[in-house]
């Protein structure tokens, strides 16, 4: 291959190539000694050379510089990407594992993949899709996973590009069911971005911007799609809460719910609602004062808009199955 179609100049002018760009970084190199510095930096060039290795890519054909405690690579652009989203991963992985195996300060790193226009000259790489990759290693997202799971040795983030172009449709080591979108923000950048834990089905990520549980305690079950995650197969939600296959109706808890209110009133509490509803309807029965109650209490769903039980309305009090407010 021409020098042209590597470093992406033409005739003297700086042209774009697409490349497959990483970004590595060693978590909590601050934290370390000289001594254990230089040896993580060896570690991590090992882990780096053997997963190049695992995917026919032989010193020399890339680009790659040297960011203190971390690494930055363009790679050809004949490179298959699915092999590094594949085969090079899971190398890298598990070349961790074996480095870590009894030590007390294991090896630990973030990676950022992204895939775009790579221009090179002189002093290194130039393009956004360089920026991105950055961005990626150092989100928020990627860095409190590896602070608050001391247990994880290997984040990788990727752009939603390469998720949706490489990643989504899979391959021999590729797990794309095992990925998690949180959205990416960072100074000029607000995207989206996929999150993958190698030997995890998921990341701990939960929400929109990647947050965390609290401290100790798992993720919730049932909990709702991050923004631009996509539904595993077969998934139906309504968009009003659990659907048929998403386990049990929530029991209610115990006690009287009162209210004193203007105007109308409806409680959903404690069901699930399942059927075509375009809408639920109040009844009302005669009596003193404003209020109006539901005249059937069957909670059962009907072909129709129904109230169910625990819903009720009312502009003056109303009482029903629920915990005190």
């Amino acid at each position: 291959m021409s020098s042209a179609g590597v470093s992406g100049e033409v005739g003297g002018e700086a042209c774009g190539i697409h490349r497959f760009v990483v970004f590595g970084d060693i978590c909590g190199s601050g934290t370390l000694d000289l001594a254990e510095k230089k040896h993580q930096r060896a570690a991590m060039y090992a882990a780096f050379d053997d997963a190049y290795s695992s995917v026919g890519v032989e010193p020399g054909t890339f680009h790659q510089e040297d960011r203190g405690d971390g690494i930055l690579v363009a790679l050809r652009p004949d490179v298959p990407p699915t092999l590094m989203v594949g085969r090079w991963i899971d190398t890298l992985y598990e070349s961790l594992r074996a480095h870590n195996q009894g030590r007390v300060r294991p090896l630990r790193l973030r990676i950022g993949m992204n895939a775009g226009l790579v221009t090179q000259d002189r002093h290194g790489l130039v393009g956004r899709a360089v920026d991105l990759a950055a961005r990626l290693c150092d989100s928020p997202p990627a860095k409190r996973i590896m602070n608050e799971t001391p247990e994880i040795d290997l984040v990788v983030v990727v752009s939603d590009w390469l998720y949706g172009n490489v990643v989504a449709d899979g391959g021999r080591y590729v797990e794309p069911d095992h990925y998690r979108s949180a959205r990416i923000r960072s100074k000029e950048t607000d995207e989206a971005a996929w999150f993958h834990v190698p030997r995890r089905p998921a990341p701990p990520l939960i929400g929109r911007d990647g947050e965390l549980p609290p401290e100790g305690e798992p993720a919730p079950e049932g909990e709702p799609a991050a923004a631009g995650e996509r539904p595993p197969a077969g998934a139906a939600r309504t968009g009003v809460g659990p659907s048929r296959g998403d386990g049990p109706t929530p029991r209610p808890v115990g006690g009287n719910r009162e209210y004193h209110v203007g105007g109308d009133l409806l409680d959903i509490h404690g069901n699930t609602i399942h059927g075509g509803f375009t809408g639920i309807r109040k009844g009302s029965t005669k009596g003193s004062g404003d209020s109006v109650t539901d005249p059937d209490p069957d909670p059962r769903p009907g072909p129709g808009p129904r109230s169910g039980s625990g819903a009720g309305a009312s502009s003056g009090k109303a009482s029903g199955a629920g915990e005190p407010e």
